[in-house]
């Protein structure tokens, strides 16, 4: 990574409006914990439920397209990052230290307040804020992975990726069969399984499958943007 391109890219996603939205989400989150915890008191279904429906299906793909995007996307679109390409970085350099702050930033904003919200509503019984802490975690990285290419790919990454949060992941992910199977809310959620020891929450995938299918994604979405960014520099020097 280029310590220079990861400073700037933090400073530029932090430094805006798009920090404070992030923020709001974030405490959106735990206010809906809270609320609930009040309501319902110490309810192991109502967590596993809330945590699976709305952190893991709903607010980490968000979280990972708004950020995801949010590290090059601005960039591509006003033509910046032809400065960028312009240095004596390599492409797939620059693309790992934007990965590595899309990341760190859609687990900050949506790992951490998973596992929260599972303490606040359950503590630590059956480790299932552990599980759905850790099931967040995996999935805000592979989100910023796919996000991060689709804003090389195209200029509607934003349209798209909504498309793909909303339609795939939280509609189809979480009820069509076929599509459960390709989907990473359902990866992520067979580490729920594995992790809480007690039966909250099933996976259409199994574990093996799932780590294999996440690294495949993870390290494919972040070679395969590398290469295209490449082809962009290329557009832009033309």
């Amino acid at each position: 990574m280029n310590g220079t391109v990861v400073r700037l890219t933090y400073r530029a996603l932090l430094g805006g409006r798009r920090a404070w939205l992030l923020l709001a989400m974030s405490v959106l989150l735990l206010a809906m914990a809270v609320l609930l915890r009040v309501t319902v008191g110490v309810d192991h279904q109502v967590t596993a439920d809330f945590l699976g429906a709305v952190a893991v299906a709903a607010l980490v793909p968000l979280f990972g397209l708004i950020v995801g995007t949010g590290v090059i996307g601005p960039e591509i679109d006003d033509g910046s990052v032809v400065y960028l390409l312009s240095k004596p970085i390599s492409r797939p350099k620059i693309i790992l230290s934007k990965f590595a702050v899309a990341a760190t930033g859609t687990v900050l904003f949506a790992a951490v307040p998973t596992f929260v919200a599972g303490l606040v509503m359950s503590g630590t019984t059956g480790r299932i804020a552990l599980g759905f802490g850790v099931a967040a975690l995996v999935a805000s990285i592979a989100y910023s992975a796919i996000f991060l290419l689709l804003a090389v790919v195209t200029k509607h990454a934003v349209v798209y990726g909504l498309a793909y949060a909303l339609i795939w992941e939280g509609l189809l992910g979480s009820f069509v069969p076929g599509a459960r199977t390709l989907s990473v809310q359902q990866w992520s959620l067979s580490l729920t399984e594995a992790i809480a020891t007690r039966d909250l929450v099933s996976s259409d995938v199994r574990l093996a499958v799932a780590g294999v299918l996440l690294a495949v994604v993870i390290v494919g979405a972040t070679w395969y943007a590398g290469q295209r960014l490449r082809v962009l520099s290329l557009a832009g020097e033309e």
